[in-house]
């Protein structure tokens, strides 16, 4: 199935009914124009991938002029979002297979980092949801051996959690790298020398812990990514030779993926490359991240934009819908990507003269006004959907993919990049995040144009009831 088919039958990708007719102009998150780039993060533990791009300029435009489609009207006055009616057998063709004979059923994967375990332990997961979990981090070291991004308990926690996940079914990779933890793998896969000693590393802790595949989560071949990385012109045809040595050295039922950025592996030159079919030769699949497209900023944008709605992104690959059309028009097949979703958004202290404000939400007794923090206690940077109710900036509705808005905050939706937003006046804050209807829409479309699934960034930013992974399991005809 080619990229521009599966297009054109994704007018119907995400269907919507609005509750009132009268529509505002399209106004994107952000209204500055220009190329902003995202706040300096100091935590550790964020790994904020650094795309700078303005996403959306905040013009009204409501012709959708450059957009690859149209499939989402815009926000009804109410401010609030979009019903979301999901797709039946019939609407894409069949979902019994692909067009290349392959099995369509998808799977549904998660990342659990190891610093989240005092307050989740590994047994609390919920395995039924998913088919893979990526343990986050190990991270390569000067010698290129494998240190652990949490060295007191890592490696503990790793055995709990491959045993709970074996189990019941579920199988586990390690992702190896991170945002902090890509520093030395240039010099890693620099040579042959490196590579092996590298590789032979990852074989004995893929032997000790007994684990079904590797992720590495290099950010990024052949460029700096994280300030101080290690980088070079050469790091991506050294990353192919790495990843050829790795296939060859591990078992043969050994899962080795990706994560990627929304646009292809960089050239000697730094631009994207035009054919990466050679690296979908020895992995299973890349993980595409779409997400940290925009951080915390004095003027905020999405985190994880759907598509690029009003034309006008600065980078419009910068998207699950741009992202799938970078790779797959560089010869990666669709079945082979799976789309990064993000289970947190991002707090931005903004005076809001950089929104517009389209709609107001229906008058309601509400707490008092409240300011949003993030889990180190910070007013700005990473924040979970589940403190998001925790603290009271989301209230829990009778629909279990809706929530209202509280706490001083109104929610509204952005329609350029199809994700919503809280704005509160008297906080000074704008949280820009994804909940279950915008990221069972991202699944939804993963689903009509034939990727292989979806992996949540990550595991313990959910509700305990699951909300999210609900949003999206339903949105892929999943139980």
């Amino acid at each position: 199935m080619s990229p521009c088919n599966c297009l054109e039958r994704l007018c119907f990708v995400a269907l919507f009914v609005t509750v009132l007719s009268p529509c505002f102009p399209v106004r994107a998150i952000s209204q500055a124009g220009g190329v902003a780039s995202l706040s300096e993060h100091k935590l550790r533990k964020e790994h904020t991938r650094t795309l700078s791009l303005a996403a959306y300029d905040g013009s009204t435009n409501d012709s959708f002029g450059n957009s690859y489609y149209n499939p989402v009207p815009k926000p009804p006055d109410s401010g609030l979002e979009p019903f979301l009616i999901l797709p039946q057998n019939g609407i894409f063709g069949s979902y019994g297979t692909t067009e290349n004979g392959h099995s369509s059923q998808m799977l549904v994967m998660g990342y659990y980092p190891d610093w989240v375990s005092s307050s989740f332990p590994p047994e609390k997961i919920n395995f039924k949801w998913f088919d893979w979990i990526d343990f986050a981090f190990a991270v390569p070291s000067d010698d290129y051996t494998l240190l652990w991004d949490e060295p007191g308990g890592a490696p503990a926690l790793l055995k709990r959690l491959i045993a709970s996940a074996h189990s019941q079914g579920t199988k586990v990779k390690l992702s190896i790298g991170g945002w902090t933890g890509s520093k030395h793998f240039s010099s890693a896969v620099a040579n042959d020398t490196s590579r092996k000693t590298f590789v032979n590393n990852i074989l004995a802790t893929y032997m000790t812990y007994e684990l079904d595949g590797i992720d590495i989560d290099w950010e990024y071949p052949g460029r700096e990514g994280s300030p101080g990385n290690e980088f070079g012109p050469d790091d991506t045809t050294n990353f192919l030779l790495f990843l050829q040595r790795l296939r060859a050295a591990l078992p043969l039922d050994a899962r080795i993926t990706a994560a990627v950025e929304p646009t292809p592996f960089l050239d000697d030159k730094g631009r994207p490359m035009d054919d990466v079919s050679t690296f979908a030769e020895v992995l299973d699949w890349v993980l595409i991240m779409n997400y940290d497209v925009w951080g915390s900023s004095s003027s905020p944008g999405p985190n994880a934009p759907f598509y690029d709605g009003c034309g006008n992104s600065t980078q419009p690959e910068a998207s699950a819908v741009g992202s799938f059309n970078a790779w797959t028009a560089a010869g990666f097949p669709a079945r082979k990507l799976v789309l990064g979703l993000p289970s947190y958004g991002y707090i931005s202290s903004s005076s809001a003269k950089s929104l517009k404000t389209r709609s107001k939400q229906p008058s309601k007794k509400q707490r008092h006004s409240l300011k949003v923090v993030n889990e180190d206690g910070g007013s700005d940077g990473q924040v979970q959907f589940r403190d998001l109710i925790i603290q009271g900036a989301l209230l829990s509705t009778n629909d279990t993919i809706r929530y209202a808005s509280s706490g001083g905050f109104v929610r509204l939706w952005d329609s350029c990049s199809s994700t919503p937003y809280l704005r509160s006046s008297s906080s000074n804050q704008i949280i820009t995040y994804d909940g279950p209807i915008s990221l069972g829409m991202k699944a939804a479309f993963a689903k009509a144009v034939g990727m292989l699934g979806v992996n949540i960034f990550d595991i313990h930013g959910d509700t305990d009831d699951g909300d999210l992974m609900n949003g999206v399991r339903k949105s892929m005809g999943l139980s």
